[in-house]
């Protein structure tokens, strides 16, 4: 089975669909897993049995990562391989309810109160802000913050939107002196050897901050939990936080612990 010519015609039709580059790589090294899983048994792809697909698909160790081989390789047998019908009786698993967590806003303030690096405390000053994802993060550009009318342009985000934020003058305030003092190109915040700092590196300043068992996403999460105790609108968030549903947003009212403190208790 020529598999490499399999994952490139995949590529090429992912590519053609508009998918991401990110998306593209996930799902290619995905289906390149599979057909090498098949490589002796097999010569090409429409020979593998709905079974035998289901049984590779069950040996992801976590619910998540079976959900993003089905992804993966259902599409796969649609665009590329032309057989749509292969996963008529293979569905999504029933999804797991899990509430995110946050960090204590009043730690966090503190926290970043007492970062000196300019540029990591105006990336986690930016991501707390307004929900940024980590991919956003360092995807922005310095054309992309508009000081005169307070907005932040994330341009070509997960599912290849874009969307308007609100600048917070303290984050503003950040921003200028980290950017009097560090002098970014092209990208808002550059890496030591790279015009663009890396994801890995966002997470690092986020444990060395705050502690190993916190990461990057957790400053989203909290962002949105603060916004709605605040009273923002659940619409308002929805829009922020780019969510096509609102029903992703609404997770938060299960996590905000000041809604529940305004609960009249029977007893």
């Amino acid at each position: 089975m020529n598999i490499g010519r399999y994952v490139e015609k995949y590529s090429e039709d992912l590519r053609f669909k508009n998918y991401s580059d990110n998306t593209i790589k996930n799902y290619c090294s995905q289906v390149e897993l599979f057909l090498k899983y098949f490589n002796d048994s097999v010569t090409k792809p429409s020979e593998i049995q709905e079974r035998r697909i289901k049984k590779y698909i069950m040996l992801a160790k976590t619910l998540n990562s079976r959900k993003h081989r089905i992804s993966a390789i259902k599409l796969f047998y649609s665009l590329t391989g032309k057989q749509p019908l292969k996963f008529r009786n293979i569905e999504y698993p029933r999804p797991e309810r899990h509430l995110p967590q946050v960090i204590d806003s009043e730690f966090l303030l503190h926290q970043i109160s007492t970062i000196k690096n300019l540029k990591h405390k105006a990336i986690i000053m930016l991501a707390y802000s307004v929900g940024l994802r980590v991919s956003e993060v360092v995807n922005l550009k310095i054309k992309d913050i508009d000081s005169a009318r307070m907005l932040i342009a994330v341009r070509q985000s997960k599912g290849k939107k874009d969307r308007l934020l609100p600048l917070s003058k303290n984050v503003l305030n950040v921003f200028r002196l980290y950017y009097k003092k560090e002098k970014p190109k092209v990208y808002l915040f550059n890496g030591q050897s790279q015009l663009k700092y890396s994801a890995t590196s966002c997470n690092q300043i986020v444990k060395q901050y705050l502690g190993s068992k916190y990461h990057f996403h957790l400053l989203r999460h909290s962002s949105f939990t603060k916004m709605l105790e605040n009273g923002t609108d659940l619409r308002i968030i929805q829009k922020i936080a780019g969510h096509k549903s609102s029903r992703t947003t609404e997770i938060y009212t299960h996590v905000s612990t000041h809604l529940l403190h305004q609960v009249d208790l029977p007893i």
